[in-house]
């Protein structure tokens, strides 16, 4: 996760803060709409928490 962090400060130019939320919110969503990958979901993102 926290490379993809890193990625979203330098190419979108946000703050280290608004880009974990940012990751959270679209994890959630996902989770939400395909609820058989929550699994997976929360696999990747918390990879490297």
């Amino acid at each position: 996760m926290q490379e993809m962090i890193d990625r979203l400060v330098q190419d979108a130019g946000v703050t280290p803060e608004q880009a974990k939320k940012s990751i959270e919110a679209i994890a959630n969503y996902v989770k939400e709409k395909f609820p058989m990958l929550g699994g997976a979901v929360d696999q990747i993102f918390q990879s490297g928490q």
